[in-house]
């Protein structure tokens, strides 16, 4: 692997040699290094740092967007970085660093859309999110329609597994909790069994809710 390879080729004539830069003198950021060490790993570099000429400063070759980028490229052993250049002054550089930074805590996301785009994803390296945190994105997104049940047992159990084990959510009456997909397992052979005992599925909550009654009272 050369020194380039994460670079894409569009961007490699703006690569510049990372030792020549320096970083922004006050940076009230802080980054997460891990994460963007993460995602220059599995996705290289999909945008240009920016870097001032530091005619009007004194400072030259300061970094004004992507400092956390650069420092993480560094620890990855990286030689060179591609950049985009301006040649400002001491206000307009603040700007330009204090703008970069706010305007990504001013966005907002849309959670329930996120959490599916997430949710298609097979593996999360490079996104910054782990499989607990997309978890805890779902519990926070909005709960599926209330499902309305047939009352007669046939294809009961069915449409529940269907519309809402799969979700990884258990509804009982009005009340709906986030399960687990090991839950969703257990919950689901203890279904199949009671089904194969009873050759129904009739009661099946209330035969949920007195063995957890008894499981309760033996421990």
């Amino acid at each position: 692997m050369t020194a380039l390879a994460n670079i894409p080729d569009q961007l490699l004539p703006l690569a510049v040699p990372i030792a020549e830069l320096t970083p922004y003198y006050r940076n009230p950021r802080t980054g997460d290094l891990p994460a963007i060490a993460e995602s220059l790993t599995v996705n290289g570099q999909y945008r240009a740092v920016v870097v001032n000429k530091g005619t009007h400063t004194g400072r030259p070759n300061e970094i004004l967007a992507g400092n956390h980028t650069v420092a993480a490229a560094q620890q990855l052993g990286w030689e060179q970085i591609a950049a985009t250049w301006v040649d400002v002054d001491d206000e307009a550089a603040a700007r330009i660093v204090i703008v970069d930074n706010r305007t990504n805590d001013l966005a907002g996301y849309d959670t329930a859309l996120l959490a599916e785009v997430l949710s298609e994803i097979p593996d999360l390296g490079g996104t910054g999110y782990d499989r607990e945190s997309v978890d805890r994105l779902l519990d926070d997104t909005s709960l599926p329609e209330t499902l309305e049940l047939t009352s007669d047992g046939a294809g009961t159990g069915a449409a529940a597994t269907v519309d809402y084990l799969q979700w990884g959510y258990l509804q009982w009456q009005s009340k709906r909790v986030r399960i687990t997909a090991e839950e969703v397992e257990a919950l689901d052979a203890i279904y199949t069994r009671f089904v194969d005992d009873t050759n129904s599925d009739m009661g099946f909550g209330w035969h949920v809710l007195a063995q957890a009654h008894q499981e309760g009272e033996s421990a």
